[in-house]
């Protein structure tokens, strides 16, 4: 299937999957599983992805080179996105630290905490569906999206000669 996919589809799949994959963490957000301070940083990757993915759709009529271009950097955001959801995924399951600001350890280095503020820590995941966190979830999805990008910039478009 991703074999014939076209740059415009691809951008437009990438925009769909990173518009649900942010609508689903705003949704675990309001059920109330606050997100710690590295599962906002992951976030950004789907925020510069959405005008990327939108850039991306409407210059592949016109313009595929540049289409794909936008879809080779959304390849890379999204490789890199998913390189840092194992990393949080792995400061969950304690294989490595994290930031100090975000274990259980208190940090007054820059002064004292807001207390006014719930303490929320990115080691200890908020969630787990089938064994993953959603930071592993981010991975996978990353990963998946990063596929798409690949295969879009790959392809010719509709204007490939078959041969």
């Amino acid at each position: 299937m991703l074999s014939v996919i076209t740059p415009r589809s691809a951008a437009l799949l990438v925009f769909a999957g990173a518009l649900a994959t942010l609508t689903g963490a705003w949704l675990f957000e309001f059920l109330g599983y606050a997100p710690c301070e590295l599962c906002l940083w992951q976030r950004w990757a789907y925020y510069a992805a959405l005008p990327l993915a939108v850039l991306a759709a409407i210059s592949a009529p016109s313009h595929p080179v540049l289409a794909r271009s936008w879809l080779g950097v959304l390849a890379i955001l999204w490789l890199g996105s998913m390189a840092f959801g194992v990393y949080h995924a792995g400061v969950e399951w304690k294989w490595w630290l994290g930031p100090s600001t975000c274990g259980n350890q208190p940090d007054f280095s820059g002064g004292l905490p807001d207390l006014g503020k719930p303490v929320i820590l990115c080691d200890t995941a908020a969630i787990r569906i089938l064994g993953l966190s959603l930071a592993g979830w981010n991975a996978l999805i990353s990963l998946g999206l990063a596929v798409v990008s690949m295969a879009g910039m790959r392809s010719q478009g509709s204007s490939s000669v078959s041969q």
